[in-house]
């Protein structure tokens, strides 16, 4: 393996992972870090991603993996500081932002199972057997928990408003 093909490996898989870390529940730095700790495992066995059948299915695992086991612990938060930061920025209430965080709140009112299946298929783009080999689950648990997700997410009265505005 050359450092300059795992870092366009790297570079090429970034956005969606932190993407689907988000999608899976996580602030946008615990998204950050979860896609950290993915590549980093990715690295330290890259001879079995790369004779993986989907590389992506594979990644997509040890993504999910990471997030399950980072949540067994007892404390999932932030370390308290002295003064917080500054950064100045400031709230904005546009529609984009307000169809964003109503996406959010209604995936995050899923059971994870279903979220999981979701995030994977729908905003990872993973077709169905690579959410399934990802997940470690049937195809057709793919099917069904995705049918009764998108029925739940369809039913959502904050994301119906929030599409008709």
């Amino acid at each position: 393996m050359s450092e300059a093909e795992f870092s366009e490996f790297v570079a090429a898989r970034w956005p969606r992972l932190v993407r689907s870390g988000v999608l899976l529940g996580c602030s946008e730095h615990e998204a950050q870090d979860l896609a950290q700790n993915t590549l980093a495992r990715c690295f330290h066995s890259w001879h079995k991603v790369q004779a993986a059948d989907d590389v992506d299915a594979y990644v997509y695992r040890i993504l999910t993996n990471t997030l399950k086991s980072s949540r067994k612990r007892r404390w999932w938060g932030e370390t308290p500081t002295e003064a917080l930061p500054d950064d100045g920025a400031e709230t904005d209430h546009s529609s984009p932002i307000a169809l964003s965080h109503g996406v959010r709140r209604a995936l995050l009112a899923l059971p994870i199972e279903q979220r999981a299946v979701v995030v994977l298929r729908y905003f990872a783009d993973l077709s169905e057997q690579q959410t399934a080999d990802a997940l470690g689950i049937p195809n057709g648990t793919v099917k069904s928990r995705a049918s009764r997700a998108l029925a739940q997410l369809a039913a959502d009265a904050d994301l119906t408003e929030l599409a008709e505005s």
